[in-house]
């Protein structure tokens, strides 16, 4: 159930999406202290966690459950898709291939 983004600059992506977010050019993610990522609208904000990792040639994201909350296919689809979409509308020249694995896949960790 984790993220992998294939591409030639897996640190620069990273640091894109954190600029982008730290000047509000995307207003439905944030990422704190640990550099997690949450999805900020209400309904969703803290029910997950996206943990980056950087491999050669790719950008993953683990899950990180809500202690308090059951992990449910609809959290880790919200997580997700919305991720994979505002990859896709942000940062579209910056890799080739994004995918969401159906299964826990290093690094989620839940």
């Amino acid at each position: 159930m984790a993220i992998i983004i294939e591409t030639n600059a897996p640190a620069d992506l990273l640091a894109a999406i954190k600029k982008e977010i730290d000047e509000e050019k995307i207003e439905t993610w944030s990422y704190d202290a640990d550099g997690d990522f949450t999805h900020t609208p209400e309904q969703w904000r803290y029910d997950a966690w996206l943990r980056p990792k950087i491999y050669v040639g790719e950008l993953r994201f683990g899950i990180l459950k809500n202690e308090n909350i059951d992990m449910s296919t609809i959290i880790y689809g919200v997580y997700h898709g919305r991720f994979i979409e505002m990859l896709l509308s942000h940062f579209d020249n910056k890799f080739t291939d994004a995918l969401a694995t159906a299964h826990k896949t290093e690094p989620d960790n839940f």
